[in-house]
């Protein structure tokens, strides 16, 4: 037995002289060795060596020993802020020769096979399906052949199918991995995890703080913002795009293919079928002519993508309960709606076969991690229902209007064109989150994600993927003349409001200065007073360099009778609906026949189409469109006649987003008893006549009717149920 270098012999210590020497010639190779690895570290990413080459011919063997060592167990609590090592990419950030923004960079380790000393087994079998995402990363702009350079670390170590590894034998490979270090900063592939029985949802492997690209993860193994979610790639798919040329026509609302869904659920979709027969396509097994072909495909759950030596085969299968034959995919053209149900694992290729015939996905699958959810807004262009929901599935997709059907199909053709047509498009697009995750201040949009570059220009541009954050609050723009007592009166209330976080006051008089700030409220929040230097209504939509947060509430001077909770409430509801006018009093606008002209009409309706803007949340956003790109002469004619504001910036926000705006609390009939009728603009008996006119006019400069009717308005949870006053969130809202 050979003993490790450390165990050898001991040589008798050299002599003075020759130690004196042996210093100077170590010093002076420690030098050249230091200044080696300076430039080698400046350098460019080839400095390390060659491109690694990705040739199975003639791999290196390692023997892996009884007594190895085996890789720590997957760490379930890593976080991107304790298991990754964060500096190590911000000190070897690749920055591209032509100038580009710097970027992560990958290692990947030479390819080796590792086998069992004793048995001689292999710990992995390599697939078609990893050499080819190796040589994805390898042939990518984040590749790098220097792991002193390395962000990342990518084992060669084939784990994409559970069923084909020694999950021990891989653990030790992990564990003599040069630069291992617990598994922290690598990347481990993984398309089906877990094996009989408990089919885990994660890979079965010691990966200690490694990061799992897997396809099958549910949110109890999902490790947020650290592991990478990816779709379970099907060979399949290639042959759903194969010569299709134009859109096929939807002769079926709901196809279900899948051969391995739960016999309950089966049941149900039999008794559907049976129910709905023109809405249902159901698929299952044929008789015993096409049996084994049909097994064989079925298998790609089970055996990885052997499917794929089986590709060419006729895949045929039939419907319940006529039995004919349909051959697979090219069948899932047809439907409208897909079924995506969960097997036995929660990763389905089908999912990816449905996207590739422009099929829109329903996923019954409780608690599955959708692929790219970080960064993909699944809703537009899926479909999710709770797998105790599915007798409900026929009359949830029959109320899915045209319009909506139209932009989800739209929508799933551009996502999966982008990130899912082929194996290198998934790797690729994982390799792109990676790279936003770790340079956030570089990261892409949520537009550029989700939005095809042609359709940007026309995206609502507050069309959010989540809601507004709840620690930034909001700015209260109060407009005021010179009504000094009410003025007073509301600085006080909403300085009560808790989500409040400064308190703006535009002064329209130019012929009486303001109060001094001495003689106003003491307050606990900021206060600033603006003199503007026109009596103009467009000054409260003004964007002021003081407005810090992403909310405002425009509030008239008069408007006193709102609580801190439904002020608060209100802001609560904004923040689910940041591109939107969220706001309490609220407006309608009907066609009158007989006059060939919209009118304006009070709130006595079920129906709205405008929040008015004397009590209203909305996004700054739209304070910058109202100020610079209100189209016409709209804001020049608001400010002649003192009138219209709010109906303009309804009908600015309702043309960019194709939405309506959102009443909330239970104010039917918008109450002002302390304000007096001769100082409201809406005691004047033109008033109605006025308004009407102004909605005509907006109308033909806009070319159409932007407005939304809804009949739709926010309370709070709890607030007509009987139930203990100490326990609802918002006591004090106003009664109907």
């Amino acid at each position: 037995m050979t003993l490790p270098l450390k165990y050898g012999a001991i040589k008798p210590p050299p002599s003075p002289k020759v130690l004196d020497v042996n210093r100077y010639v170590v010093g002076f190779v420690v030098a050249l060795v230091l200044v080696a690895l300076w430039f080698s570290g400046s350098g460019s990413s080839e400095a390390g060596g060659e491109k690694l080459s990705l040739d199975l011919a003639d791999i290196p063997q390692v023997v892996l020993d009884k007594e190895a060592e085996l890789a720590r167990a997957r760490n379930r609590n890593c976080s991107y802020w304790d298991c990754f090592n964060v500096y190590r990419c911000g000190q070897r950030a690749v920055v591209g020769t032509d100038g580009s923004q710097e970027r992560i960079s990958i290692y990947v380790y030479p390819l080796k096979e590792y086998i069992d000393a004793d048995s001689k087994r292999p710990a992995f079998q390599l697939s078609k399906e990893f050499h080819t995402i190796l040589k994805t990363v390898v042939n990518s702009p984040y590749y790098t052949s220097n792991p002193n350079e390395a962000c990342l670390f990518m084992p060669t170590l084939d784990t994409l199918n559970q069923n084909r590894i020694d999950t021990t034998l891989v653990g030790k490979a992990l564990a003599s991995l040069p630069h291992w270090e617990n598994g922290e900063n690598h990347l481990i592939f993984n398309f089906i995890a877990g094996s009989k029985p408990d089919y885990s949802t994660v890979l079965d492997v010691n990966t200690d703080r490694a990061i799992i690209v897997g396809a099958g993860f549910d949110s109890w193994t999902f490790r947020s913002d650290f592991d990478l979610a990816i779709p379970m790639y099907s060979p399949v798919q290639e042959q759903s795009r194969a010569g299709r040329t134009e859109q096929p026509e939807r002769t079926v609302l709901l196809v279900s293919s899948q051969l391995n869904i739960f016999q309950r659920q089966y049941r149900i979709l039999q008794e559907l079928t049976y129910d709905h027969p023109n809405d249902i396509l159901l698929l299952q097994r044929c008789p015993t002519s096409t049996a084994k072909a049909d097994e064989a495909l079925d298998s790609r759950q089970l055996s990885e993508f052997e499917a794929r030596a089986r590709a060419e085969q006729r895949d045929v299968r039939c419907n319940f309960p006529q039995g004919n034959e349909y051959e697979y995919p090219s069948v899932l053209a047809s439907g409208t709606f897909c079924l995506i149900a969960r097997g036995v694992r929660l990763g389905q290729p089908t999912l990816l076969e449905a996207m590739a015939a422009g099929c829109i996905p329903v996923i019954m699958a409780d608690n599955y991690v959708l692929p790219f959810s970080d960064i993909l807004d699944w809703e537009l262009m899926s479909l999710r229902i709770y797998e105790s929901n599915l007798h409900t599935v026929v009359p949830v997709l029959r109320a899915v209007s045209a319009q909506r059907v139209s932009e989800m199909q739209a929508q799933v053709r551009h996502i999966y064109e982008r990130y899912f047509a082929s194996l290198e498009r998934i790797v690729l697009t994982a390799l792109d989150q990676l790279n936003d995750r770790i340079f956030p201040h570089l990261s892409r949009t949520y537009l550029h994600w989700n939005v095809a570059p042609q359709l940007q220009a026309t995206q609502n541009p507050l069309f959010l993927p989540l809601i507004a954050p709840k620690a930034q609050g909001f700015t209260a723009v109060i407009l005021t003349y010179d009504r000094i007592e009410s003025l007073y009166i509301l600085i006080q209330k909403l300085a009560t409001v808790p989500s409040l976080q400064k308190i703006l006051v535009v002064w329209n008089n130019q012929r009486k200065a303001p109060p001094h700030p001495s003689l106003f409220p003491k307050v606990a929040k900021p206060l600033k007073i603006i003199q503007t230097a026109a009596n103009r209504l467009s000054n409260r939509f003004y964007p002021y360099e003081e407005i810090e947060t992403e909310a405002i509430l425009t509030i008239d001077d008069d408007i006193v009778m709102l609580t801190a909770d439904e002020l608060d409430f209100g802001y609560e509801v904004w923040r689910e609906y940041p591109d939107r006018i969220v706001g309490f009093p609220s407006r309608t606008h009907v066609w009158d026949n007989q006059t060939g002209r919209w009118r304006y009409e009070s709130e006595w309706t079920n129906q709205i189409s405008m929040v008015l803007t004397g009590a209203a949340f909305h996004h700054k956003y739209w304070s910058y469109m109202y100020t610079n790109a209100m189209p016409g002469n709209i804001k020049e004619w608001v400010d002649e006649h003192m009138n219209c504001e709010d109906i303009a910036m309804n009908f600015l926000v309702s043309n960019v987003t194709k939405k309506p705006p959102i009443k909330v609390a239970p104010r039917k009939k918008f109450k002002c008893p302390e304000c007096t009728n001769n100082e409201m603009l809406s005691a004047d008996l033109n008033h109605m006549t006025e308004r009407s006119a102004c909605i005509n006019r907006f109308a033909e400069i806009y070319g159409n009717m932007p407005l939304r009717t809804v009949e739709f308005r926010a309370d709070p949870v709890l607030f007509k149920d009987n139930f203990p006053e100490k326990l609802k969130r918002f006591n004090d809202i106003g009664s109907l």
